[in-house]
């Protein structure tokens, strides 16, 4: 496989005979899609910080973010089903708005998740350390050889937060199936856990259920209503995840069954998570305990060592995350290697797995070195803290543009009925300007939150400036693989081919190729 030359022509570039093995089915995909979405981390700290925001009516924000992130799961399931590609925004976007200005949004939404959730491996690695020695604490282990298992300390928990991302690499280099059958184990335990005590919080609780919790316009004013949904659209991230192994899938259908599966599965705990808090604590309370309220629900209803199952949930949740994070951003470069826009390392496959081996490697040391240089280097720390924190923004940007690309794409459906226009071109259409404009909107109130531009992951207008940065960076990418890489990807021609092996994709029109 050789790179394009400017002898070469563009086409040449393209790599069609790159192969994964379909070894998903749709158990497995279901349980990277809930993995991806770390429902325990969600609910631990998610609800806490909304419940601060819009008081009691946690439940209503839960149900009103679910709808454009079902309309937007609709779009990736029916782009799914005329171009199967683990791409997903990279190659449907393009195809959708075409070569000339489809090339460039396309190579900024692959960008945005891979940069973006390259840093959080970095972030959620130190994250998941403090976890580890948290829990420890709770049994009361409080040093190991003389040194002390201190969670504030940044360098140990960074040390073994890499340890775990280690592992967990080399069990994602085996397969997604592999890396599937662990996750399961993780989710089941956590589901037990949430099931458990929720339910048990609604049936003690002695708050009376009040309507009041399911109308948003108990809200005390707009800004707070929006805001709220910003927070809450955000908790159902990451089911997507299980579109970046649709060529892996045994059934063209199993990513769209599993990606709805588990954001219907993700509704029902937020909301059973949601009534079990409000009836068991008062909002004063829950905001309170914003950043542990899970393990505060734990304590508040059994005494230890099941006080620290909640605890324990939470850890397996950031490492059921964290490899769910690895899974993903290997494939988009993947397919960014595949049609020339980054290089031919990024589509080396393992000899005996067939899983891109080598971009897992190279993705997860980039991660492994951003979190080690984050110790010593107060600035680069406080860039990765920003950009977890405003993540947001990026995944307003590519969930938005893969809605628009959905409803563009079946546009002559318009004419098909009501119900297919609804569901192929209205509501995606919808659900992307809801996102960009709560991305949006997130960015105002960042910046306008601060009177002054400061280093600082506190600082509104830092945390504003570091995905428009992000951002700003792929424009540069793309410009340097679109002329200086000469990749196909930007050139008229239509995309290659899916690899060799995989499922026939029907044929895409590309509008101004």
């Amino acid at each position: 496989m050789q790179a394009s030359s400017p002898t070469t022509p563009p086409q040449a570039a393209q790599q069609p005979d790159v192969q994964l093995r379909q070894v998903v089915g749709p158990l497995q995909g279901a349980v990277i899609a809930m993995s991806s979405t770390a429902p325990t981390l969600s609910i631990g700290i998610g609800m806490g910080v909304i419940a601060a925001v819009v008081g009691g009516a946690v439940p209503a924000m839960v149900i009103l973010a679910f709808l454009p992130i079902l309309g937007i799961a609709s779009a990736y399931a029916q782009l799914n089903s005329v171009q199967r590609n683990l791409g997903t925004g990279f190659v449907w976007v393009r195809r959708a708005f075409g070569a000339k200005a489809g090339s460039w949004l396309g190579f900024q939404s692959a960008w945005v998740t891979v940069v973006g959730t390259t840093i959080y491996l970095a972030y959620g690695s130190q994250v998941c350390g403090a976890m580890v020695l948290t829990f420890a604490g709770e049994m009361h282990l409080h040093s190991v050889i003389g040194l002390a298992l201190d969670p504030g300390s940044i360098a140990l928990t960074t040390v073994l937060g890499l340890i775990v991302l280690a592992l967990l690499t080399w069990g994602a280099i085996r397969g997604a199936n592999v890396a599937a059958r662990f996750q399961t184990w993780l989710i089941l335990f956590e589901y037990a856990v949430l099931i458990g005590f929720c339910g048990y919080a609604v049936i003690v609780g002695t708050h009376p259920f009040s309507l009041s919790w399911f109308n948003p316009a108990s809200v005390p004013s707009l800004k707070l209503l929006v805001t709220g949904l910003v927070v809450s659209v955000y908790i159902f991230w990451g089911w997507d995840s299980v579109y970046t192994v649709t060529e892996e899938t045994r059934n063209p259908r199993d990513a769209a069954r599993a990606g709805f599966g588990s954001l219907w599965l993700m509704l029902g705990m937020f909301l059973l998570a949601a009534l079990g808090f409000e009836r068991l604590f008062s909002v004063p309370q829950m905001t309170q305990n914003a950043s542990s309220l899970l393990p505060y629900l734990g304590t508040a209803l059994a005494k230890q060592p099941i006080a620290a199952l909640p605890l324990l949930a939470l850890l397996f949740s950031s490492i059921a995350s964290l490899q769910a994070g690895v899974l993903p951003i290997a494939r988009q470069t993947l397919a960014m290697g595949r049609e020339g826009a980054l290089g031919p390392v990024w589509t080396r496959l393992h000899p005996r797995y067939a899983t891109p081996a080598v971009g897992t490697l190279l993705l997860c040391s980039i991660a492994a070195l951003l979190a080690v240089l984050a110790i010593g280097v107060g600035t680069l720390n406080q860039f990765i803290a920003a950009a977890a924190t405003a993540v947001g923004m990026l995944v307003s940007l590519y969930y938005g543009l893969a809605g628009l690309a959905c409803a563009l794409h079946f546009r002559d459906r318009l004419r098909a009925g009501v119900l297919a226009a609804l569901r192929s071109v209205v509501l995606p259409a919808l659900s992307a300007a809801v996102l960009f404009a709560l991305g949006g909107f997130l960015a105002y109130t960042d910046w306008t939150s601060a009177s002054s531009f400061a280093w600082n992951a506190a600082n509104g207008r830092f945390l504003a400036a570091v995905p428009v940065a992000i951002v700003l960076a792929g424009v540069a990418f793309s410009a340097w693989a679109k002329w200086g890489r000469r990749s196909a990807y930007f050139q008229p021609e239509p995309l290659a081919p899916q690899p060799s092996g995989s499922p026939a994709a029907e044929a895409v029109a590309e509008p101004g190729a």
